[in-house]
């Protein structure tokens, strides 16, 4: 037994202690998905971050996982903030990959998966996840957030009228600025989203993932999921306690007509299937791994770990919108039409307290160019033009 200590002023009690399995991505997945007692915990794992999936959370976890137990990043190169989005992946992308080889614990910044050149980078007995959101929700969502990206979402009035008659806005020539508003997450395993839903064609992608990832975790279920995760990985709860990130004010969700609903179906068949897919696999990983029973229990126990750590960090107890986050070191990126929320922390935390509550806040851009500096300290910083919140 390995005791952490938590920078809350609590402990952490590891359970790093079970027989290590290397894993390459073909092999079994019962070797990596239900582990044997006692379990040593995983570190070297590969997030497949996909767009307006709370993934940036995730991202939030794995960055203070790998800083807590002293992990390296596999960080976007020079200035870039994603590893090369939305071109396929390439391992040239990362930062010193020439160096280091495929010898990185964590990958999980914004790529287009390409799983050879993914592999190049990743260590042999690394776990591979990923994350889907009911394309309904998912699909509002990124209408909102990516408002002037995308050409067909730009010239549509709101998100019904898009939905009303796609094709009218959604024109082939732009389909490369257009990824974020047809079947994103299809794009984002390095799949064609503008391909037919041939039967064929979508069954043989759905037996590709499930051979390329160990789990695929379901947005809609967040809590759900962390606890699943945390089983498998053989984590303690704390190494999966969140504060939700990169969320927006509920007064931009624009509420989508029950036609609406239904179009997105077809206009994303693809992500659609995608989702029902995995959102029964999802649950049936939870029957094999710890049953309904122990996942309520531990969503509890996650919920209320969770409010403890809020009472500690925060100032008003949740999310502010952007006009009301006292520190610009902790304002989110804003994109399109969104107000991306964010967090006040409490004033006369102790230094310890501090830091452990600013990482749990922290936004993505902020915490990638952070650990950029302390990975590559000899390296010129990412420009974001937002201070950082400590420099040594």
């Amino acid at each position: 037994l390995i005791i952490f200590s938590l920078c809350l002023g609590l402990t952490f009690l590891s359970g790093f202690f079970h027989m290590n399995k290397s894993s390459r991505m073909s092999n079994s997945h019962k070797e990596l998905l239900i582990p044997t007692a006692p379990c040593r915990a995983k570190t070297n794992v590969m997030f497949l971050k996909t767009h307006k999936t709370a993934s940036s959370t995730v991202l939030n976890i794995l960055f203070r996982f790998a800083e807590r137990y002293n992990l390296t990043v596999a960080l976007p190169a020079g200035q870039l903030l994603h590893l090369g989005y939305p071109r396929a992946f390439l391992a040239h992308f990362v930062e010193d990959f020439e160096a280091v080889g495929p010898n990185y614990n964590i990958m999980c910044n914004h790529l287009r998966f390409n799983p050879s050149e993914v592999q190049k980078v990743m260590a042999a007995n690394t776990f591979y996840f990923s994350i889907l959101r009911n394309p309904i929700p998912l699909l509002e969502s990124s209408y909102i957030y990516f408002k002037n990206n995308a050409p067909a979402f730009r010239s549509s009035k709101d998100v019904n009228e898009f939905l009303a008659s796609p094709r009218k806005f959604y024109h082939p020539a732009d389909h490369r600025q257009n990824i974020y508003a047809r079947n994103i997450m299809w794009f984002d395993f390095g799949y064609d989203n503008n391909a037919k839903d041939d039967t064929e064609y979508t069954q043989a992608v759905l037996e590709e993932i499930e051979h390329n990832f160990h789990l695929i975790l379901i947005a809609d279920y967040f809590d759900e999921s962390m606890v699943l995760l945390k089983h498998i990985l053989c984590w303690d709860l704390d190494d999966v306690i969140y504060f939700k990130l990169n969320s927006r004010s509920q007064d931009t969700v624009q509420t989508l007509t029950a036609q609406s609903q239904e179009q997105i179906k077809v206009w994303c068949s693809l992500d659609w299937k995608l989702y029902l897919h995995f959102n029964q696999s999802f649950w049936r990983r939870i029957e094999e791994t710890i049953g309904l029973e122990v996942l309520e229990k531990e969503v509890d126990h996650l919920r209320t770990r969770q409010k403890e750590l809020m009472e500690t960090c925060l100032l008003e107890q949740g999310a502010v919108g952007k006009d009301h986050i006292r520190s610009k070191g902790l304002l989110p990126f804003q994109s399109g039409a969104a107000n991306i929320l964010g967090y006040n922390l409490k004033q006369g935390l102790d230094n310890r307290t501090l830091r452990a509550c600013q990482k749990m806040v922290m936004p993505e851009l902020q915490y990638t160019s952070y650990l950029y500096a302390v990975q590559h300290p000899h390296k010129r910083r990412k420009q974001l033009g937002l201070p950082l919140l400590w420099t040594s």
